[in-house]
């Protein structure tokens, strides 16, 4: 929109909206800035705006994405996606509102880019956010992480610590591969274990929202794994264990 002297009107930096993040990420136009040279698969720096806002964002097209001996090709955003979702229908940990929808190359993930600080990273960050990490452990286990590099927990410029790169999650058979193993078979927090009985709940109804998109992204065995996970962690009450048959920690570990 132009205002009174012609000129297009200076759009804002989008505030801290969930809502309406998440609107603008999957509605606004998509312009790419530059190509991120350090991401194992395609992965663009972009503008995402409407005629009043903007913001910068990550925009991961399916096309790009690196075959693997393990996922079926083509199927990465859509777990970045889904993960997202559990995250929010948890309310932890934080995760940046990420999307699916077409852009410039195809479909993929869209998801809001969080100024980060610089050399700041699990193994940095391990002993001074133990809260953090113990919601980041639980979150890992529920979605069978099995890339949870030391690089993918940041310290965000807001003081909040952010989890990134979640591509290669819900496979149903499991995978669980991290650095945080800081909790073997110590409990889950109380306050943890709470929210996740309300998440088993709610995947047990086929109408909730959060069903419904995750069924959406995920196959039937996927979702179903999914479900048995949660229901061994609230039965458990306790940290995983690392696995005897399955590299517990990723490589590179950062």
């Amino acid at each position: 929109m132009d205002n009174m002297n012609g000129k297009p009107a200076k759009r804002k930096k989008f505030s801290h909206d969930t809502a309406g993040i998440l609107t603008l990420l999957a509605n606004g136009e998509m312009n790419v800035e530059e190509l991120v040279p350090w991401s194992s698969n395609y992965t663009f720096l972009v503008k995402v705006h409407d005629s009043a806002q903007e913001t910068l964002a990550i925009y991961k097209p399916s096309r790009g994405e690196r075959p693997l001996w393990d996922f079926p090709t083509g199927t990465l955003a859509r777990r970045e996606v889904a993960a997202y979702l559990v995250s929010a229908a948890l309310g932890w940990p934080n995760i940046p509102p990420s999307v699916l929808r077409d852009g410039p190359e195809g479909e993929g993930v869209v998801q809001l880019f969080i100024e980060t600080v610089d050399d700041q990273q699990f193994f940095t960050l391990r002993d001074t956010h133990r809260d953090e990490m113990k919601r980041i452990a639980a979150f890992d286990a529920l979605v069978n992480n099995t890339d949870r590099k030391g690089g993918h927990i940041l310290l965000g410029q807001d003081g909040c610590i952010w989890c990134i790169d979640h591509g290669v999650t819900f496979h149903e058979y499991p995978k669980l591969r991290t650095v945080v193993w800081d909790f073997i078979e110590q409990p889950i927090p109380a306050d943890l274990l709470k929210d996740i009985c309300e998440l088993q709940l709610r995947l047990m109804r086929a109408d909730d929202p959060v069903t419904e998109s995750l069924a959406g992204l995920l196959s039937r065995r996927e979702f179903r794994a999914l479900r048995q996970r949660v229901d061994e962690l609230i039965k458990s009450g306790v940290y995983p264990s690392p696995p005897e048959d399955w590299p517990p920690v990723p490589w590179p570990p950062i």
